[in-house]
Protein backbone atom coordinates (compact mmCIF):
# COMPACT_ATOMS: atom_id res chain seq x y z
CA UNK A 1 0.00 0.00 0.00
CA UNK A 2 0.75 3.37 -0.56
CA UNK A 3 2.61 6.40 1.62
CA UNK A 4 -0.80 8.06 1.35
CA UNK A 5 -2.33 4.94 3.27
CA UNK A 6 -0.05 4.69 6.23
CA UNK A 7 1.00 7.96 7.01
CA UNK A 8 -2.53 9.77 8.68
CA UNK A 9 -3.27 11.06 11.79
CA UNK A 10 -3.87 8.33 13.61
CA UNK A 11 -6.59 9.26 16.02
CA UNK A 12 -8.31 11.56 12.91
CA UNK A 13 -11.95 11.74 12.88
CA UNK A 14 -14.49 11.40 9.42
CA UNK A 15 -14.76 15.06 10.24
CA UNK A 16 -11.17 15.68 10.97
CA UNK A 17 -12.34 17.57 14.53
CA UNK A 18 -9.70 17.94 17.33
CA UNK A 19 -9.61 16.19 20.35
CA UNK A 20 -11.24 18.69 22.37
CA UNK A 21 -14.58 19.12 20.34
CA UNK A 22 -14.50 15.48 20.49
CA UNK A 23 -14.14 14.87 24.46
CA UNK A 24 -11.66 12.34 24.50
CA UNK A 25 -12.32 10.27 27.41
CA UNK A 26 -8.30 10.26 29.32
CA UNK A 27 -6.39 13.78 28.96
CA UNK A 28 -8.49 14.87 31.40
CA UNK A 29 -6.59 12.68 34.14
CA UNK A 30 -3.69 14.47 34.64
CA UNK A 31 -2.94 13.43 38.60
CA UNK A 32 0.61 12.23 38.11
CA UNK A 33 0.01 10.57 41.93
CA UNK A 34 2.54 11.32 44.50
CA UNK A 35 5.67 12.40 43.46
CA UNK A 36 9.23 12.09 45.07
CA UNK A 37 10.21 15.45 47.48
CA UNK A 38 13.22 16.16 45.04
CA UNK A 39 14.32 18.51 42.37
CA UNK A 40 14.59 17.19 39.11
CA UNK A 41 18.25 16.57 37.82
CA UNK A 42 19.87 17.59 34.54
CA UNK A 43 21.55 13.84 32.89
CA UNK A 44 22.89 14.76 29.62
CA UNK A 45 23.47 18.06 27.60
CA UNK A 46 23.16 16.72 24.56
CA UNK A 47 19.52 16.89 22.64
CA UNK A 48 17.73 14.78 21.13
CA UNK A 49 16.12 15.97 17.43
CA UNK A 50 12.32 15.06 17.39
CA UNK A 51 9.76 14.77 14.26
CA UNK A 52 6.70 13.99 15.21
CA UNK A 53 3.66 12.37 12.69
CA UNK A 54 -0.02 12.68 12.97
CA UNK A 55 -1.96 15.12 14.23
CA UNK A 56 -5.67 14.16 14.13
CA UNK A 57 -8.79 13.08 16.61
CA UNK A 58 -6.41 12.74 20.03
CA UNK A 59 -3.87 15.10 18.63
CA UNK A 60 -1.22 12.98 20.55
CA UNK A 61 1.67 14.65 18.64
CA UNK A 62 1.39 17.98 20.90
CA UNK A 63 0.06 16.39 23.82
CA UNK A 64 3.87 14.51 25.20
CA UNK A 65 5.89 17.66 25.98
CA UNK A 66 8.65 16.79 23.53
CA UNK A 67 8.27 20.60 22.48
CA UNK A 68 9.31 21.92 26.39
CA UNK A 69 11.58 18.69 27.14
CA UNK A 70 15.32 20.18 27.88
CA UNK A 71 16.77 17.23 26.48
CA UNK A 72 15.12 17.36 22.79
CA UNK A 73 14.52 19.77 19.80
CA UNK A 74 11.62 19.44 18.08
CA UNK A 75 12.92 19.85 14.10
CA UNK A 76 9.72 19.22 12.13
CA UNK A 77 6.36 17.39 11.64
CA UNK A 78 3.79 16.12 9.33
CA UNK A 79 0.12 15.39 8.77
CA UNK A 80 -1.27 14.09 5.44
CA UNK A 81 -3.84 16.76 6.11
CA UNK A 82 -1.68 20.50 5.36
CA UNK A 83 -4.11 22.23 7.59
CA UNK A 84 -3.46 19.73 10.36
CA UNK A 85 -0.29 19.48 9.73
CA UNK A 86 0.34 23.39 9.86
CA UNK A 87 -2.42 23.67 13.00
CA UNK A 88 0.17 20.52 15.13
CA UNK A 89 3.35 22.91 13.88
CA UNK A 90 1.73 26.13 15.51
CA UNK A 91 0.34 24.41 18.50
CA UNK A 92 4.15 22.96 19.15
CA UNK A 93 5.12 26.39 18.67
CA UNK A 94 2.95 28.21 21.11
CA UNK A 95 3.12 25.53 24.01
CA UNK A 96 6.85 25.71 23.76
CA UNK A 97 6.88 28.98 25.62
CA UNK A 98 9.19 30.47 23.11
CA UNK A 99 11.68 27.47 22.81
CA UNK A 100 10.46 26.62 19.17
CA UNK A 101 10.33 29.23 16.82
CA UNK A 102 10.05 27.31 13.20
CA UNK A 103 9.15 23.45 12.47
CA UNK A 104 10.08 22.04 9.33
CA UNK A 105 6.92 20.47 7.99
CA UNK A 106 6.28 17.38 5.36
CA UNK A 107 3.65 16.11 3.26
CA UNK A 108 3.87 12.35 4.61
CA UNK A 109 6.11 10.81 7.59
CA UNK A 110 7.59 9.07 4.81
CA UNK A 111 8.90 12.02 3.43
CA UNK A 112 9.85 13.83 6.64
CA UNK A 113 12.29 10.51 7.65
CA UNK A 114 13.86 10.44 3.89
CA UNK A 115 14.57 14.49 4.20
CA UNK A 116 15.36 14.42 7.70
CA UNK A 117 17.55 11.37 7.76
CA UNK A 118 20.96 12.81 8.90
CA UNK A 119 19.12 15.24 10.47
CA UNK A 120 16.81 14.17 12.85
CA UNK A 121 17.19 11.54 15.52
CA UNK A 122 14.13 10.34 16.21
CA UNK A 123 10.67 10.26 15.32
CA UNK A 124 7.25 10.17 17.05
CA UNK A 125 4.65 8.24 15.34
CA UNK A 126 0.97 9.36 16.85
CA UNK A 127 -0.60 7.93 13.32
CA UNK A 128 -3.77 5.24 12.75
CA UNK A 129 -2.45 2.16 13.88
CA UNK A 130 -2.31 0.17 10.92
CA UNK A 131 0.82 2.58 9.85
CA UNK A 132 2.51 2.21 13.47
CA UNK A 133 4.55 -0.44 13.00
CA UNK A 134 5.31 0.31 9.27
CA UNK A 135 6.73 4.01 10.17
CA UNK A 136 8.64 2.55 12.88
CA UNK A 137 10.56 -0.05 11.24
CA UNK A 138 11.36 2.77 8.16
CA UNK A 139 12.30 5.37 10.85
CA UNK A 140 15.07 3.07 12.65
CA UNK A 141 16.15 1.47 9.04
CA UNK A 142 17.05 4.99 7.97
CA UNK A 143 18.67 5.53 11.45
CA UNK A 144 16.22 7.09 13.51
CA UNK A 145 14.84 6.03 17.25
CA UNK A 146 10.91 5.44 16.70
CA UNK A 147 8.42 5.69 19.09
CA UNK A 148 4.88 4.94 18.31
CA UNK A 149 1.21 5.39 19.48
CA UNK A 150 -0.66 2.16 20.69
CA UNK A 151 -0.87 -1.05 19.85
CA UNK A 152 2.82 -1.59 18.05
CA UNK A 153 0.54 -3.14 15.32
CA UNK A 154 -3.00 -3.66 14.15
CA UNK A 155 -4.86 -7.16 14.54
CA UNK A 156 -4.09 -9.74 12.48
CA UNK A 157 -3.70 -7.77 9.14
CA UNK A 158 -0.15 -6.58 10.92
CA UNK A 159 0.76 -9.42 12.92
CA UNK A 160 3.93 -10.13 10.79
CA UNK A 161 5.56 -7.22 11.94
CA UNK A 162 5.65 -8.25 15.66
CA UNK A 163 8.72 -10.25 14.85
CA UNK A 164 10.19 -7.89 12.20
CA UNK A 165 9.81 -4.72 14.70
CA UNK A 166 12.42 -7.03 17.29
CA UNK A 167 14.46 -7.72 14.26
CA UNK A 168 14.55 -3.90 13.20
CA UNK A 169 16.09 -3.30 16.90
CA UNK A 170 18.33 -5.64 16.76
CA UNK A 171 19.58 -4.94 13.29
CA UNK A 172 20.17 -1.20 13.99
CA UNK A 173 20.64 -0.68 17.50
CA UNK A 174 18.13 2.32 17.27
CA UNK A 175 15.22 2.32 20.40
CA UNK A 176 11.72 1.60 20.03
CA UNK A 177 9.11 2.58 22.74
CA UNK A 178 5.35 2.10 22.57
CA UNK A 179 3.72 5.20 24.42
CA UNK A 180 1.31 2.83 26.83
CA UNK A 181 -0.05 5.12 29.09
CA UNK A 182 -1.04 2.74 31.55
CA UNK A 183 2.54 2.51 32.12
CA UNK A 184 2.95 5.28 33.73
CA UNK A 185 0.07 5.50 35.94
CA UNK A 186 0.53 6.12 39.39
CA UNK A 187 -0.84 2.90 40.45
CA UNK A 188 1.25 0.99 37.79
CA UNK A 189 4.35 2.67 38.58
CA UNK A 190 4.26 2.00 42.41
CA UNK A 191 2.91 -2.21 41.40
CA UNK A 192 6.11 -2.18 39.49
CA UNK A 193 8.37 -1.03 41.70
CA UNK A 194 6.78 -3.38 44.50
CA UNK A 195 6.92 -5.86 42.22
CA UNK A 196 10.70 -5.12 41.35
CA UNK A 197 11.30 -4.75 45.01
CA UNK A 198 10.36 -8.26 46.01
CA UNK A 199 7.21 -7.15 47.96
CA UNK A 200 4.76 -8.50 46.08
CA UNK A 201 6.57 -11.90 46.15
CA UNK A 202 5.31 -14.44 42.94
CA UNK A 203 2.64 -13.36 40.86
CA UNK A 204 -0.69 -15.51 41.41
CA UNK A 205 -3.22 -13.78 39.33
CA UNK A 206 -3.26 -9.99 37.54
CA UNK A 207 -6.40 -8.21 36.21
CA UNK A 208 -6.38 -5.34 33.63
CA UNK A 209 -9.18 -3.64 32.26
CA UNK A 210 -10.50 -1.26 29.90
CA UNK A 211 -13.61 0.51 29.27
CA UNK A 212 -14.20 3.21 27.02
CA UNK A 213 -18.19 4.10 26.66
CA UNK A 214 -19.57 4.51 23.34
CA UNK A 215 -22.55 4.19 21.22
CA UNK A 216 -20.73 4.37 17.95
CA UNK A 217 -17.14 4.41 16.47
CA UNK A 218 -15.28 7.74 16.56
CA UNK A 219 -13.92 7.74 13.27
CA UNK A 220 -10.09 7.55 11.93
CA UNK A 221 -8.49 7.62 8.94
CA UNK A 222 -9.32 5.26 6.56
CA UNK A 223 -12.06 3.38 9.20
CA UNK A 224 -9.93 2.01 11.75
CA UNK A 225 -12.27 2.82 13.94
CA UNK A 226 -15.46 1.15 12.32
CA UNK A 227 -16.27 -1.10 15.35
CA UNK A 228 -13.50 -2.76 15.15
CA UNK A 229 -12.44 -6.01 17.99
CA UNK A 230 -12.15 -4.69 21.34
CA UNK A 231 -9.19 -6.69 22.11
CA UNK A 232 -7.10 -5.28 19.33
CA UNK A 233 -6.72 -2.59 21.29
CA UNK A 234 -6.12 -3.93 24.44
CA UNK A 235 -2.73 -2.41 25.65
CA UNK A 236 -4.45 -0.28 28.15
CA UNK A 237 -5.69 -3.32 30.32
CA UNK A 238 -2.64 -5.18 29.61
CA UNK A 239 -0.49 -2.98 30.50
CA UNK A 240 -1.44 -3.65 34.19
CA UNK A 241 0.64 -6.58 33.75
CA UNK A 242 2.99 -6.51 30.75
CA UNK A 243 4.33 -3.21 32.39
CA UNK A 244 4.64 -4.33 35.59
CA UNK A 245 6.69 -7.56 35.41
CA UNK A 246 7.78 -7.43 31.32
CA UNK A 247 6.24 -10.99 31.32
CA UNK A 248 4.30 -12.60 28.74
CA UNK A 249 0.64 -14.54 27.99
CA UNK A 250 1.34 -17.35 27.19
CA UNK A 251 -2.34 -18.89 26.41
CA UNK A 252 -5.70 -17.53 26.53
CA UNK A 253 -9.37 -18.21 26.34
CA UNK A 254 -11.85 -15.45 25.95
CA UNK A 255 -16.12 -14.78 25.31
CA UNK A 256 -17.64 -11.50 23.75
CA UNK A 257 -21.28 -10.23 24.37
CA UNK A 258 -22.31 -8.44 20.54
CA UNK A 259 -22.90 -5.08 20.48
CA UNK A 260 -26.28 -3.53 21.36
CA UNK A 261 -25.97 -0.27 20.10
CA UNK A 262 -27.37 -0.10 16.69
CA UNK A 263 -25.24 2.64 15.50
CA UNK A 264 -22.03 0.15 16.05
CA UNK A 265 -24.00 -2.84 14.07
CA UNK A 266 -24.26 -0.43 11.17
CA UNK A 267 -20.36 -0.94 10.87
CA UNK A 268 -19.95 -4.85 10.52
CA UNK A 269 -18.87 -6.03 7.33
CA UNK A 270 -17.44 -2.92 6.67
CA UNK A 271 -14.40 -1.11 5.95
CA UNK A 272 -12.03 -1.41 8.93
CA UNK A 273 -14.78 -4.00 10.72
CA UNK A 274 -12.87 -6.82 9.79
CA UNK A 275 -16.01 -9.03 10.72
CA UNK A 276 -16.06 -7.63 14.67
CA UNK A 277 -19.57 -8.22 16.21
CA UNK A 278 -18.37 -8.10 19.84
CA UNK A 279 -19.18 -4.73 21.71
CA UNK A 280 -16.95 -6.56 24.74
CA UNK A 281 -14.34 -9.10 24.74
CA UNK A 282 -13.06 -10.55 28.52
CA UNK A 283 -10.42 -12.87 28.57
CA UNK A 284 -8.48 -15.54 31.01
CA UNK A 285 -4.93 -15.81 30.29
CA UNK A 286 -2.04 -17.84 31.24
CA UNK A 287 1.08 -15.48 32.09
CA UNK A 288 5.03 -17.00 31.67
CA UNK A 289 5.30 -16.94 35.62
CA UNK A 290 2.62 -19.97 35.23
CA UNK A 291 -0.20 -16.97 36.69
CA UNK A 292 -3.71 -16.43 36.13
CA UNK A 293 -4.92 -13.20 34.97
CA UNK A 294 -8.30 -11.61 33.56
CA UNK A 295 -8.20 -9.01 30.66
CA UNK A 296 -11.73 -6.80 30.26
CA UNK A 297 -11.93 -5.12 27.30
CA UNK A 298 -14.93 -3.43 25.58
CA UNK A 299 -17.14 0.04 25.31
CA UNK A 300 -20.86 -1.02 25.50
CA UNK A 301 -21.31 0.11 29.16
CA UNK A 302 -21.85 3.68 30.44
CA UNK A 303 -19.77 5.60 32.50
CA UNK A 304 -16.93 6.95 30.68
CA UNK A 305 -13.74 6.00 30.60
CA UNK A 306 -11.92 3.18 32.90
CA UNK A 307 -8.62 1.90 32.91
CA UNK A 308 -7.70 -0.07 36.20
CA UNK A 309 -5.79 -3.05 37.34
CA UNK A 310 -4.68 -5.10 40.18
CA UNK A 311 -1.78 -7.52 41.28
CA UNK A 312 -2.01 -10.58 43.33
CA UNK A 313 1.72 -11.85 44.82
CA UNK A 314 2.85 -14.96 47.08
CA UNK A 315 3.60 -11.76 49.66
CA UNK A 316 0.75 -9.31 49.08
CA UNK A 317 -1.37 -7.42 46.70
CA UNK A 318 -1.71 -4.00 45.01
CA UNK A 319 -4.93 -2.50 43.96
CA UNK A 320 -4.41 1.43 44.88
CA UNK A 321 -2.20 0.84 47.90
CA UNK A 322 -0.37 -2.13 49.09
CA UNK A 323 -1.55 -4.72 51.36
CA UNK A 324 0.92 -7.51 52.55
CA UNK A 325 3.80 -9.05 54.63
CA UNK A 326 6.85 -7.25 53.48
CA UNK A 327 8.40 -5.44 56.67
CA UNK A 328 8.86 -1.48 56.84
CA UNK A 329 12.69 -2.16 56.11
CA UNK A 330 11.67 -3.76 53.05
CA UNK A 331 9.03 -1.04 51.99
CA UNK A 332 11.70 1.87 52.89
CA UNK A 333 13.99 1.07 50.53
CA UNK A 334 11.39 1.12 47.27
CA UNK A 335 10.37 4.33 45.54
CA UNK A 336 7.05 4.07 44.75
CA UNK A 337 6.62 7.86 44.14
CA UNK A 338 6.75 8.84 40.54
CA UNK A 339 10.09 11.13 40.03
CA UNK A 340 9.75 14.99 39.22
CA UNK A 341 9.89 15.41 35.31
CA UNK A 342 12.13 18.63 33.66
CA UNK A 343 10.95 21.81 34.54
CA UNK A 344 8.55 22.87 32.19
CA UNK A 345 7.20 19.31 30.87
CA UNK A 346 3.54 18.44 31.80
CA UNK A 347 2.81 15.20 33.13
CA UNK A 348 -0.01 15.26 31.05
CA UNK A 349 -3.20 12.99 30.24
CA UNK A 350 -3.78 9.49 31.29
CA UNK A 351 -2.85 9.69 34.69
CA UNK A 352 -0.43 11.93 34.69
CA UNK A 353 1.82 9.58 32.66
CA UNK A 354 2.47 11.64 28.87
CA UNK A 355 5.70 13.29 29.78
CA UNK A 356 6.70 10.16 31.85
CA UNK A 357 6.47 8.29 28.62
CA UNK A 358 8.70 10.88 26.50
CA UNK A 359 11.22 11.86 29.51
CA UNK A 360 11.39 7.71 29.79
CA UNK A 361 12.22 7.65 25.34
CA UNK A 362 14.62 10.44 25.93
CA UNK A 363 16.67 9.12 28.71
CA UNK A 364 16.75 5.76 26.63
CA UNK A 365 18.25 7.16 24.07
CA UNK A 366 20.93 9.18 25.68
CA UNK A 367 21.92 6.99 28.54
CA UNK A 368 21.76 3.91 26.54
CA UNK A 369 19.01 1.96 28.53
CA UNK A 370 15.29 0.32 27.39
CA UNK A 371 12.49 2.02 27.72
CA UNK A 372 10.18 0.98 29.97
CA UNK A 373 7.68 -0.24 27.30
CA UNK A 374 10.52 -1.59 25.12
CA UNK A 375 10.18 -3.63 21.64
CA UNK A 376 9.31 -6.74 23.31
CA UNK A 377 7.48 -5.57 26.42
CA UNK A 378 5.07 -3.78 23.39
CA UNK A 379 5.09 -7.21 21.40
CA UNK A 380 4.10 -8.97 24.02
CA UNK A 381 1.41 -6.29 25.17
CA UNK A 382 -0.32 -6.45 21.69
CA UNK A 383 -0.05 -9.90 20.27
CA UNK A 384 -2.25 -11.61 22.82
CA UNK A 385 -5.25 -8.99 21.53
CA UNK A 386 -4.97 -10.99 18.00
CA UNK A 387 -5.88 -14.32 20.33
CA UNK A 388 -8.24 -13.00 22.77
CA UNK A 389 -10.44 -11.99 19.87
CA UNK A 390 -9.69 -15.48 17.69
CA UNK A 391 -10.58 -17.43 20.69
CA UNK A 392 -14.27 -15.12 21.33
CA UNK A 393 -14.77 -16.18 17.84
CA UNK A 394 -14.56 -19.69 18.84
CA UNK A 395 -16.61 -19.25 21.49
CA UNK A 396 -13.74 -19.48 24.32
CA UNK A 397 -11.61 -21.48 22.74
CA UNK A 398 -8.26 -21.97 24.60
CA UNK A 399 -5.11 -20.57 22.49
CA UNK A 400 -1.63 -20.61 22.68
CA UNK A 401 0.13 -16.95 22.21
CA UNK A 402 3.38 -16.80 20.88
CA UNK A 403 6.00 -16.05 22.64
CA UNK A 404 8.94 -12.94 21.70
CA UNK A 405 11.65 -12.51 24.39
Amino acid sequence: MGAALFAAAGCASAAGKSGREQGIAGFDETNAGKLQQKAWEPFSDKKVRVGIAGHGLCQFGCEFGYENHPNVEVVACTDLDPQRCDDMAKRLIRQSNGRLKTLKQFKSCEEMIKEMRGKMDAVYIATDPPSHARLAILAMKNGMHAVSAVPAFWGDIDEHYAQELIDTVKSTGMTYQMNETTAFRPQTFAMRALYEGGALGQLVYVEGEYWHHGTRPMGGYNGWRNFTAPQWYCTHGNGFYNAVTHGSFTKCACLGVPTHYEGKKAFIGKQGNYGNVFGTEVALLQTSEGAMARMGRGGDTPGGLQETGRLLGTRGLYYDSYKGDATAEELAKIVYEKPPLPPGVPAGGHGGSHGYLTDDFVRAILLGKKPVVDVYCAVNMTIPGLYMHRSAQRDGEWLKIPQFS
